[in-house]
């Protein structure tokens, strides 16, 4: 059995390597854990411990405030119903655009390419897209969450870039086999650009989760405010459980207002983490493919 011998310098390579991935995996966890273990720690043991990842007296205080109306839990539905509804018409407009302009045919695809491009450069600004979306009565409601960002330009020109790839051969053979243009997008370009479309889910899941500035714009009943509006209520307004009438203690509010704001930080962060691990395998390749060839 012949042995691959590696010389003393790659070895030190590959040892400096690790260290210094390592060193950078741990920078990026640490803070991370103590925000973790900060929400469920006293407000005195953060003001008397710089930094820790275990807390001496285990509470549970912060989340009990946080959860203490039914508020932060309709809050979550709603953004949930955001997320998901959201990433749906994402994905629905970018695919089926990106679709069309592959297509080195379409008369006008050159056009509506240079627009694509000319609205990543410049844009309305904030008041006008609020003008529009009072236009169109979409305030106080999902859709002026959804419908203004509802197709991101870059993410549109790395899908069509990555539909150009596809080999045409594939799409002639369907074709002669009697596919129509629909079942061509649906059953064999979609099932080859999983990588892609899972980096993009992704992508607009956590900009939807993570967008609060929209929901303060367009937003005005509480009953529809997403979490991270709701979360940041409670920041605020630290003597009111996350905006609602019920009446809580000021004094505890005021000793665990660091822990509150570390569970708030918690609460608004795990959620989206957990999908992930669902999207991890397609990911890597996802978010560099069609990004070499225009």
């Amino acid at each position: 059995m012949s042995k691959s011998y590696r010389s003393l310098g790659g070895t030190l390579f590959d040892i400096f390597n690790y260290l210094l991935l390592s060193l950078i995996g741990i920078a990026a966890v640490l803070p991370f854990l103590y925000i973790v273990a900060g929400s469920f720690a006293s407000d005195s043991e953060l003001t008397r411990r710089a930094f820790f990842i275990i807390p001496q007296s285990f509470s549970v205080a912060a989340y009990k405030y946080i959860f203490s109306t039914d508020t932060v839990t309709h809050s979550i539905w709603n953004s949930l119903m955001i997320t998901v509804g959201g990433t749906i018409v994402n994905l629905f407009f970018t695919v089926t655009m990106a679709y069309a302009l592959a297509k080195r045919g379409l008369m006008g695809r050159n056009l509506v390419l240079n627009l694509v491009i000319f609205s990543m450069l410049f844009s309305g600004g904030m008041i006008p897209t609020y003008l529009v979306v009072r236009e169109l009565q979409l305030l106080d409601t999902f859709w002026a969450l959804i419908l203004p960002g509802a197709i991101s330009a870059f993410n549109l020109i790395i899908v069509k870039n990555f539909f150009q790839e596809i080999p045409p051969e594939l799409e002639e053979a369907a074709r002669i086999d009697g596919c129509a243009e629909i079942g061509l997008l649906w059953r064999i370009v979609l099932p080859l650009s999983m990588p892609v479309l899972a980096t993009f889910t992704l992508f607009y899941a956590v900009g939807h989760w993570n967008n609060f500035f929209s929901a303060l714009l367009y937003i005005n009943d509480p009953e529809k405010w997403p979490l991270q509006v709701m979360l940041r209520q409670i920041v605020l307004l630290s003597q009111m459980a996350a905006g609602s009438a019920q009446s809580v203690d000021y004094n505890y509010v005021k000793e665990a207002e660091q822990s509150i704001k570390m569970a708030v930080i918690v609460v608004g962060t795990i959620p989206i983490l957990l999908v992930y691990p669902f999207l991890q395998k397609h990911f890597a390749k996802g978010v560099l493919i069609g990004s070499v060839k225009g």
